[in-house]
């Protein structure tokens, strides 16, 4: 009979955790919603991806520049 008990615990300690997982889901839908609706509209003036950078070869950032070498190599 303990075994029984012991079972019927994990059960539901399983059940509890499924039901946790299904609230954080819910929770990370919601939040998702809700920074959807506060994005602002896309316009449709091209890809804000891409926005600010100009046809050509692009600058490398500035931790990227290269360092010239005092021993002259």
């Amino acid at each position: 009979m303990a075994q029984k008990s012991k079972s019927t615990f994990q059960k539901r300690e399983k059940e509890k955790e499924k039901q946790q997982k299904q609230r954080d889901k819910e929770a990370r839908r919601m939040e998702a919603k809700k920074v959807k609706a506060e994005r602002l509209p896309f316009n449709g003036d091209g890809d804000p991806d891409l926005a600010g950078i100009k046809p050509g070869p692009q600058a490398l950032p500035e931790q990227w520049q290269y360092v010239e070498r005092r021993d002259g190599k």
